[in-house]
């Protein structure tokens, strides 16, 4: 009971600074286009967006259980995106360029045979001569 009157406050708590966020964004680009938005609408459009990332989460996190992974990924972002061609194709395009960009892990290459046992391999064979 307790685990939900915490989890109720903090999706409160999200909700309100999403909310908050999203006005904070109306109005920037109303005033940068010379418009005006009723406050109705601006949070009619923070509740839309709020339920849409919260779907779009529990999607992420579907996608991931499924490919038996405990963390989502960018292939996941890029499934979700799919119904938007141009959103997917230019997450495809930052993901490409995200991997770039990352060093490659030690992990992910193939390990060769360490000098210590190349040389273990050379010395631990006797050569008789007759």
């Amino acid at each position: 009971m307790v685990d939900t009157e915490e989890d109720d406050s903090m999706t409160e708590l999200l909700r309100d600074r999403f909310r908050l966020s999203t006005i904070s964004i109306a109005e920037a680009q109303a005033k940068q286009n010379d418009m005006e938005v009723s406050e109705t609408v601006v949070a009619c459009i923070g509740d839309l967006a709020f339920k849409y990332t919260e779907q779009l989460a529990k999607d992420l996190e579907l996608f991931a259980q499924h490919a038996s992974r405990k963390s989502v990924n960018t292939e996941d972002v890029i499934l979700a995106a799919h119904r938007n061609e141009h959103l997917a194709a230019s997450l495809r395009s930052l993901g490409h360029e995200l991997k770039a960009k990352e060093p490659q892990s030690e992990r992910k290459r193939k390990k060769g045979p360490r000098k210590e046992d190349k040389l273990r391999a050379s010395t631990s064979a006797v050569h008789i001569e007759d």
